[in-house]
């Protein structure tokens, strides 16, 4: 099975969809199916590897890149209407 996400830092919280993913499929990486996508995700996006909490750091690239606004389920497409990004916050 050729992989579906790609896992980019072993510390991140979520893998990145090397295409467009469906509802209902699984995510594949190294061959491995690991869990069902939750709902439709566009190529390139953010699908949370695991729960996160509201409030909990979103960790892409080893580092923190937002903080989720409210709790995402492993399998759900992370993107601005879940997280607040903290690259201009001071």
């Amino acid at each position: 099975m050729p992989d579906n996400v790609l896992l980019i830092h072993p510390r991140d919280n979520v893998f990145v969809a090397l295409r467009d993913l469906k509802k209902g499929e699984s995510a594949i990486l190294k061959g491995v199916e690991n869990f069902l996508i939750l709902e439709d995700i566009p190529a390139s996006h953010k699908v949370a590897r695991q729960d996160i909490p509201a409030g909990e750091e979103i960790i892409k690239y080893g580092e923190v890149v937002a903080v989720s606004k409210k709790e995402i389920k492993k399998g759900e497409w992370v993107h601005t209407h879940n997280l607040e990004s903290q690259r201009w916050k001071k």
